[in-house]
Parts: C-alpha cells; sequence; structure tokens
C-alpha cells in the first residue's frame, strides 16, 4: 500500500497541510482532527475534479494508499500543549524547557539531531504505552 504524506504546519490562527507528492491539494482546520477530516475530503475532492474535467488522477493517488501525518516541532507542541508540558518533554527527551519554549514559539527551529531525540522519545512513549495492562 502506498503512503501519501500530509504535512501539517501551524498558520495564522489555525493549520494548514498539503499532500507532499500531489500538488494542489490543501487544506486548513483549527484542530488536528479537523485539518486530518479537511486534507482527507480535499484529496477526494481533487480525484473526483480530475475525472470530472477529464485529467489524469495522479499516480498517488491511483490504488490504495494510506495517510500519514508529518508536524514540524512548533505545530507539534502548539497541538499538544495540554497533553505535554514542557517540563514532561524535557524529562522524555533531555531538551531543556527554555529551548523547547523557543521551538514552540517559532524563534528557534530544532536541528536534525534534536527534531529525531524529540521524535525518538515519543515512539518510546507510545510503545510503552501501548504495552500496558490496566
Amino acid at each position: 500500500m502506498k503512503k501519501l504524506n500530509i504535512v501539517i504546519e501551524r498558520a495564522e490562527g489555525n493549520f494548514s497541510a498539503y499532500v507532499r507528492e500531489v500538488d494542489g491539494v490543501a487544506a486548513t482546520g483549527k484542530s488536528i482532527d479537523e485539518i486530518k477530516a479537511s486534507i482527507m475530503e480535499s484529496v477526494d475532492e481533487y480525484k473526483y475534479s480530475c475525472k470530472e474535467l477529464g485529467l489524469d488522477v495522479p499516480l498517488a493517488l491511483k490504488g490504495d494508499y494510506e495517510f500519514a501525518f508529518e508536524l514540524d516541532i512548533q505545530s507539534f507542541l502548539a497541538i499538544y500543549q495540554g497533553i505535554f508540558t514542557k517540563s514532561g518533554l524535557e524529562k522524555l527527551t533531555g531538551i531543556n524547557q527554555k529551548q523547547l519554549w523557543h521551538y514552540a514559539k517559532g524563534t528557534s527551529k530544532p536541528r536534525q539531531a534534536q527534531r529525531q531525540k524529540i521524535e525518538g522519545a515519543l515512539h518510546r512513549l507510545g510503545n510503552e504505552l501501548i504495552s500496558l495492562t490496566l
């Protein structure tokens, strides 16, 4: 099954998203759930429009595919600010709270190594939580 990479970024007062593999498919939304639903709807509308206009549907949209969502660090921190505190993220990642605050405000962008540190810590936490039974 093919993967469509959906890039979600913070915009003025909301979030925007686009499909990395297909030019012209974009959406906006105020929450992560809204942006996900909106971009999926935009993909369907794009395919429908191609068919209606007699245009070829892009190869990336033919057959079966699944969505993979990509967030930049600033968007991640904004979306999950009520779940992950800077203190908690510092404990998980080893990145100090002041630096995380700069990432959240957009005054500093993390280097690749810092992004990998944050992503790795979140994946470890997710795997740990999945393995729990209560």
